[in-house]
């Protein structure tokens, strides 16, 4: 019984956790052309590290409608902003002590 319990509480967990991985923006997934997972492997390569924050956004400049990814390295956070029509990175630049 002991093990069915730490199994119940491991599966709450993990399930837990997934829901904090969504990204925000998602009511925009109809009109971008690309996935959030095309765009992350755009993120990655233009900047490696590991995604610690993504959204979708309307913001200016390209369509109108990007990906924003955090990426966390040893040197700091990056954001990396890839186009959600064309894959085409519109921002890649440090991030500041004051996030957005």
């Amino acid at each position: 019984m002991r093990n069915y319990s730490a199994t119940v509480l491991a599966c709450g967990l993990l399930v837990a956790s997934a829901g904090a991985q969504a990204f925000s923006g998602q009511q925009f997934t109809r009109d971008a052309k690309i996935g959030i997972t095309e765009a992350r492997s755009i993120a990655l390569k233009v900047h490696p590290g590991r995604i610690v924050g993504e959204e979708l956004e309307k913001e200016p400049g390209g369509s109108g409608l990007r990906y924003s990814f955090d990426i966390r390295t040893g040197q700091g956070t990056q954001e990396v902003g890839v186009d959600a029509q064309d894959g085409v990175v519109l921002e890649n630049k440090r991030e500041g002590p004051n996030p957005d």
